[in-house]
């Protein structure tokens, strides 16, 4: 039994849940998901509050269970909330600007790297820090970590991107020798 799966979720003022046949969709006032269900699960909305269930007893279903329930519950934040992540820029010289829909880093590279927003996808920046919003959380996280990817934090100035508040573990540089 999943204990996440179990848990219902509370759908807030302002957010229309809809299912058409194997097809969930959720509209809100920051916009509209959908997601399409695997077999062996079911959802069942009542009022305020939606079930998720399984109805196959292979392992497959079962263990999708929570997985499920989960995503829905981050369409319904998301639709009402939104998501949103942050990195923080290191380094001298290493700076990043918004040019229409497009992330334009500059961090140490010959040239700018260009990172283009996908649907729902908003990119600001103040200072140092780049900010990452948008409806759909698996979105905002593959985009905010392909950011990144692109100049990992390194262990021994700490120079790159990194999340706001992560700890990099330094190392310490080459000792001069003793004369």
């Amino acid at each position: 039994m999943s204990r996440i799966g179990k848990k219902p979720i509370s759908i807030p003022d302002g957010v229309e849940v809809k299912l058409d046949q194997r097809t969930f969709s959720v509209k809100g006032p920051k916009g509209q998901l959908s997601r399409e269900l695997p077999a062996g699960i079911e959802i069942e909305i009542e009022g305020k509050e939606i079930n998720v269930s399984v109805t196959g007893e292979d392992k497959f279903s079962r263990s999708l269970w929570g997985t499920m329930r989960m995503h829905i519950s981050n369409m319904v934040e998301g639709v009402s909330k939104g998501f949103t992540k942050q990195l923080q820029i290191e380094g001298i010289g290493y700076r990043a600007s918004v040019e229409g829909e497009t992330l334009v880093l500059q961090i140490g590279f010959t040239h700018p790297v260009k990172i283009a927003a996908e649907k729902d996808i908003k990119f600001t920046v103040e200072k140092n820090i780049v900010t990452v919003s948008g409806i759909n959380k698996d979105t905002v996280s593959k985009i905010a970590a392909q950011t990144k990817r692109v100049r990992p934090p390194e262990p021994y100035k700490g120079k790159g991107i990194r999340y706001v508040g992560e700890k990099v573990r330094r190392k310490v540089g080459k000792k001069t020798a003793a004369k």
